[in-house]
């Protein structure tokens, strides 16, 4: 394992991930508190609701796309997130204030979700791109895959914390303890040694810029079927705050602790995910393809499952899928694109990713509410396969494809690269 931490060499990425990593913790706690507040306390286990959060939490990501890939290119990254992250530990005191006094409801969430969504849209581009400043190009994939197990460390703590303390002080804390979180991340990115940072080519600001990024990535076969992929994914896959919030509740009529349980117990599948991730040099569209299809397998097995224990197994399965999936679509994005195109590229990357929640959230949500939550997981598994069909086609048209039966095993060739044995996920 000697290769997978190679960026925590640097001081400067051992800082940030430090500081990241409490950060993330108490994000997780404030989702699971958000999310247990809306379907239990404010409304009647209303999935449809959750769904509304969330698609005002990520719709300003399309919503502000123009304006957030040319920040993240143009502006000084180290001082954009000192400003977001502040703005976002306000947010997280101020809905924890309302909570605490008895005045929330409903349309308190819904706003807080959308102002949160807006600052989001700003942050997540600069901090996906910071990366690279803080790590020379040659550890770039490295450090984006520990970046996610950082944050998948977060997933794996926060909810099972939030959970416990939901039942022994209620969801205000929760978002309290959430805002003081913040704290960390905004101490490592003062202490940060500015001159070691790796500065890159800043674009030159010109009309049309944003432009040339939509341009730039309808020029390349790649990163089409990579984004077409993510938005499959990410817009009717990765709902998993209506996926665990109404399984547990509907279908195994589970606690706030119990809730929290399988939110960590996905996190768990996800850091090892990740960790897989950060071993690899550089990632191929073969192991999005083969992770993408291990995706929709595991949300279909998922949706089967007759007890909390076996669902929560099937959650490790699919945290390590989706991890992998994500981790490696952002490390390829990010390694094959220039980097002068690299902010604007990263904030369609996540306006895709995220921002496809507005689609997805409410007709998932709806999906639970009417047909009961088993069936949105079907939603799910058919987004995985969906993008697993993407890849075999570019794969075939592009590069040239070809798979073969020998003594049992199924044999893949592209562009003359073998790879043995179709349950390999490594296979080229």
């Amino acid at each position: 394992m000697k290769g997978t931490f190679r960026s925590l060499s640097g001081f400067n990425y051992r800082i940030w991930v430090s500081g990241g990593l409490i950060s993330n913790v108490g994000s997780w706690m404030q989702r699971t508190a958000q999310d247990w507040l809306v379907l239990t306390e404010l409304t009647h286990r209303n999935a449809t609701a959750v769904g509304i959060v969330m698609a005002l939490q990520f719709g300003p990501m399309l919503l502000l796309l123009p304006l957030t890939g040319y920040a993240a290119d143009h502006l000084d990254r180290r001082k954009l997130l000192l400003v977001t992250q502040a703005t976002m530990a306000a947010l997280a005191l101020g809905l924890g204030l309302l909570t605490l006094t008895g005045l929330v409801q409903l349309w308190h969430v819904y706003l807080f979700a959308f102002l949160l969504g807006c600052v989001t849209a700003f942050d997540s581009p600069a901090r996906q791109t910071f990366v690279a400043e803080l790590v020379g190009e040659e550890d770039l994939s490295n450090a984006v895959a520990l970046n996610s197990t950082s944050f998948n460390a977060g997933r794996m703590i926060g909810p099972a914390v939030a959970g416990v303390l939901i039942a022994a002080v209620g969801t205000g804390w929760v978002f309290v303890i959430n805002a003081v979180s913040f704290a960390a991340v905004l101490c490592s990115l003062k202490i940060l040694r500015v001159h070691e940072l790796h500065h890159k080519l800043k674009a030159r600001r010109a009309r049309g810029a944003f432009i040339d990024g939509f341009r730039y990535v309808w020029k390349r076969p790649d990163l089409r079927a990579l984004l077409t992929m993510l938005f499959l994914i990410g817009t009717f896959g990765l709902n998993f705050p209506i996926f665990i919030s109404t399984m547990s509740v509907t279908a195994f009529h589970a606690n706030a602790s119990q809730y929290g349980l399988l939110t960590s117990t996905m996190a768990i599948g996800s850091v090892t995910g990740a960790l897989l991730a950060a071993r690899r040099a550089r990632p191929r569209l073969s192991l999005l393809l083969v992770s993408a299809g291990l995706f929709g397998f595991g949300c279909t097995l998922a949706a089967c499952m007759p007890t909390y224990g076996l669902f929560g197994v099937t959650l490790v399965v699919i945290g390590m899928c989706t991890q992998t999936f994500t981790t490696s679509t952002n490390s390829l994005v990010q390694l094959s694109t220039e980097p002068a195109m690299r902010g604007r590229v990263v904030a369609i990357l996540l306006a895709i990713a995220l921002g496809g929640t507005p689609l997805g959230a409410p007709i998932v949500g709806w999906v639970a509410d009417h047909f009961g939550p088993r069936w949105a997981l079907g939603v799910g598994a058919a987004s995985g396969f969906g993008a697993a069909l993407v890849g075999l086609h570019y794969l075939r048209k592009y590069r040239n494809l070809r798979v073969s039966f020998v003594g049992g095993r199924i044999h893949a060739s592209v562009d003359g690269i073998e790879a043995a044995g179709a349950a390999a996920p490594s296979a080229h």
